[in-house]
């Protein structure tokens, strides 16, 4: 599963400064179709992600029925994103086939 959209980068504060873009609607509803074949645990979803030319492998993480994807200090400083800048991202879901017992 892949898709593109564009959204505002937003600042979490915690015990450290953390940074997402929250996923649109209609894409988190796509993604909930296929969670079960995706997650890995507590419900995030591993994800190969794009902005820009840049290329990273990370998890979006469940909030509030929606999907964040985690934007690191190594992405965000090459492509100059700070919280509050709009940004397109494209995602693919990376689905993962589940063992026999």
């Amino acid at each position: 599963m892949e898709f593109a959209f564009t959204g505002r980068v937003i600042e979490w504060r915690g015990p450290a400064p953390y940074y997402f873009v929250p996923v649109p609607d209609e894409e988190c509803a796509d993604i909930r179709e296929v969670a079960a074949m995706a997650t890995y645990g507590w419900g995030v979803i591993p994800v190969e992600a794009r902005i820009g030319e840049m290329v990273f492998l990370t998890s979006l993480f469940p909030k509030d029925g929606s999907y964040l994807l985690p934007l690191k200090a190594a992405v965000r400083g090459p492509a100059g994103l700070s919280a509050g800048d709009d940004v397109t991202v494209s995602i693919a879901v990376r689905l993962h086939e589940r063992q026999p017992r």
